[in-house]
């Protein structure tokens, strides 16, 4: 039931008479639900306000498979990327998937980090939230094999500067167009068949200027996604990946 006026016209001459820790113990004591409510609703309106205001868009989402990269390499594949593009590092970014290991072979110690890779990375793909990849042979090879990687003549159809730039660095694997590994996995056939093309689905970029300082001990690749949904940036990343530093 509601206070009377004259009920509430004597609540407010007692709390006028309060002395300064008296009213704050009467707030609190009467409205601190109604308080509570407020500060928790302004720290989700605050937390939604400052993630919208420092969300960044991806102009290209890129993996690195079986390849530790270190701050500086780095730092030069994204945000002097973004930089040297003319677009501001604090509205744009190149999203990494870091640390994904992909292994075809069994007693591969990490085969459950690996299986993980694999899914982490299908799903990417499937979402079309994944354009480059930066892998070792291995990975090289399990991508290219499942068709994973963009054949680059299609890439750099009408670019024939790009073309003629990324020729000396072209290199072609085995695509599986296919195969009875079910079949032969299940033990109902009595040898692996495959049916098989070659494609130039990757550029080997180790004799590059941004990656010689690197020290890869092996070849390293970087190929470019079947569905990529940011042809245009990847054209733009390679060409920044051939210019002198």
């Amino acid at each position: 039931m509601s206070a009377s006026p004259q009920e509430r016209a004597l609540r407010r001459d007692a709390f006028r008479k309060m002395n300064a820790r008296e009213k704050l113990d009467y707030i609190f004591a009467y409205y601190k639900l109604p308080i509570l409510l407020g500060v928790i609703a302004l720290a989700v309106i605050g937390s939604a306000v400052h993630r919208q205001l420092t969300k960044k868009e991806a102009v290209l989402y890129t993996a690195f498979i079986n390849v530790s990269v270190g701050e500086s390499l780095e730092d030069t594949l994204t945000t002097q990327f973004i930089a040297r593009s003319g677009e501001s590092a604090r509205k744009h970014e190149v999203y990494l998937y870091r640390d994904l290991y992909l292994s075809d072979d069994a007693s591969f110690v990490n085969h459950e980090y690996a299986y993980a890779s694999r899914l982490k990375l299908l799903g990417a793909i499937n979402a079309k939230k994944l354009d480059l990849v930066l892998m070792n042979r291995e990975g090289y090879d399990i991508l290219s094999q499942n068709g994973y990687l963009m054949e680059l003549s299609e890439l750099t159809d009408g670019n024939e500067a790009l073309r003629q730039r990324l020729a000396s660095y072209l290199t072609s694997n085995t695509v599986i167009l296919e195969d009875n590994a079910i079949e032969y996995n299940l033990n109902e056939a009595p040898s692996y068949e495959a049916v098989t093309e070659d494609a130039v689905n990757a550029i080997e970029v180790s004799d590059l200027p941004i990656f010689l300082a690197a020290g890869f001990p092996d070849a390293v690749y970087l190929g470019v996604i079947a569905n990529s949904a940011r042809t245009e940036w990847v054209l733009r990343y390679l060409d920044y990946l051939l210019s002198p530093l």
